[in-house]
């Protein structure tokens, strides 16, 4: 990741960091109108608790949420979870801060920052990776799979939801004239077709949904 990108995302999401919750929860009748007309409608919270519903309560292995952003959609699920080992990571620090606020005394769940591209994690360390509206933002996208794929234990699942081009024309509008360039997403964009390929190629599982212009998917490896 250049030096150029690095400014551009932090001061994205440094920027945002008073609305991001908001925006992605539809908190208000502004959030509501912008998901309804420029993402059709997407419910977020409704995509996260299916993700979610993949990990049982009394789950006792390793998690690695990346990007974990502000934790709003998961710190409810994480508390439950003191089986499990988490580690929340993330590249932007006022969006660790945030998580911190929500996660923090809890003695299962890690903070740290950090970059996908270069995870500071063993290779089949890990037994779930969460990944949440990352994907899109991440700037070299294949080392991103690679790595999140690299860090899995065998049987391990890949868990995921992100932006997909060539689903609707006002999300690509949006995203290609204001998200893309004002740092909170990062071209290049796949299509559904083109993470489908990506994700059968590393994984010997591979279940995908598409809600308008998101993808999610659960993936064994």
């Amino acid at each position: 990741m250049t030096t150029e990108h690095n400014d551009k995302i932090k001061g994205a999401y440094h920027d945002s960091k008073n609305i991001y919750d908001g925006v992605l929860t539809q908190g208000n009748i502004f959030s509501k109108a912008y998901i309804k007309f420029f993402w059709g409608g997407t419910d977020d919270v409704a995509i996260t608790q299916k993700m979610l519903s993949f990990i049982p309560d009394d789950f006792s292995g390793t998690i690695l949420d990346v990007p974990c952003g502000t934790a709003v959609f998961t710190n409810m699920k994480w508390r439950k979870l003191t089986a499990a080992k988490i580690i929340c990571l993330d590249y932007s620090e006022d969006m660790m801060r945030q998580a911190h606020q929500r996660l923090d005394g809890l003695d299962h769940i890690t903070l740290c920052q950090g970059d996908v591209g270069a995870l500071p994690f063993e290779s089949q360390s890990i037994d779930v990776v969460m990944s949440m509206n990352g994907f899109h933002a991440f700037p070299d996208k294949i080392k991103a799979f690679d790595e999140t794929c690299r860090v899995l234990k065998k049987d391990g699942l890949f868990i995921s939801c992100f932006y997909i081009r060539g689903k609707l024309r006002r999300t690509d509008w949006l995203v290609n004239h204001v998200l893309a360039p004002k740092g909170w997403f990062t071209p290049p964009f796949h299509t559904e077709e083109d993470v489908r390929k990506l994700l059968e190629e590393q994984y010997s599982e591979v279940e995908i949904h598409t809600d308008n212009a998101i993808i999610w998917c659960v993936c064994k490896k």
